[in-house]
């Protein structure tokens, strides 16, 4: 579909004087890519609420990632906040369905990340003994039907990390088809991982910004046959 301004502002999660929290939908690209098509970026013209500049954005999410999308809404800001995902004090916390399940019921995934290619236009990723350190929580919420619900914390911030990890571990994410193949497309074509809370120390004094977004339509319909709890207690 054809996403407009309006309508990114109606999935607004969270506005404050310094940032704002949106959830992105699946399928919309955050800024201009090689193969074309909408960005986000281009939408953020009704989220200005009476500021002279766009907001910009403050990370980055995968274009079939939903969720949770954190904005600057002014240069220092948005500097501010890029300060604080690159020294990891923002925590993220992702759901995802995958094909099969982890080993474990829970666990960490210690596998450092390097690209595939040295093309500086592809951001594929290997698990490679000699690339960055590479850290995931995992934790299984449910399981059935071939498929499992997991709760995905990062600790590091790779590149396409949750989607490498998973597959490293044997169960891809469904929908993922550049790391998972047929096995995870045939599941269903749609990816199925979602930023579902982020928690952003924005201001030294003050609670930490806590925001979850709703579970997107397609991965409710896979995960409403599965037993057990479909998202992760938000307490």
């Amino acid at each position: 579909m054809a996403w407009t301004p309006d309508d990114i502002a109606a999935r607004l999660l969270h506005r404050d004087g310094l940032m704002l929290i949106i959830d992105k939908p699946a399928g919309l690209a955050v800024h201009a890519g090689p193969k074309g098509g909408q960005v986000l970026e281009d939408l953020l013209g009704g989220l200005m609420f009476g500021l002279p500049d766009r907001p910009a954005l403050a990370h980055r999410l995968d274009k079939d990632t939903s969720g949770c999308l954190v904005l600057g809404r002014h240069r220092r800001a948005t500097a501010d906040l890029g300060k604080l995902f690159s020294s990891g004090r923002v925590k993220k916390t992702y759901l995802a369905v995958l094909v099969g399940a982890p080993p474990a019921d829970e666990g960490l995934i210690d596998a450092p990340l390097a690209r595939r290619s040295h093309d500086r236009r592809s951001w594929w990723m290997k698990v490679d003994a000699e690339g960055q350190p590479s850290l995931t929580r995992y934790r299984v919420l449910a399981r059935g039907g071939g498929t499992s619900v997991v709760e995905l914390t990062p600790e590091t911030g790779r590149t396409h990390q949750l989607r490498v990890h998973m597959a490293h571990l044997g169960c891809p994410i469904v929908g993922d088809g550049v790391y998972g193949g047929d096995r995870a497309r045939g599941v269903d074509p749609s990816m199925h991982l979602h930023a579902y809370r982020i928690i952003v120390p924005l201001r030294a004094n003050k609670p930490a910004i806590d925001v979850t977004a709703p579970i997107p339509a397609h991965m409710r319909a896979l995960t409403a046959a599965l037993a057990g709890p479909a998202e992760p207690d938000a307490a």
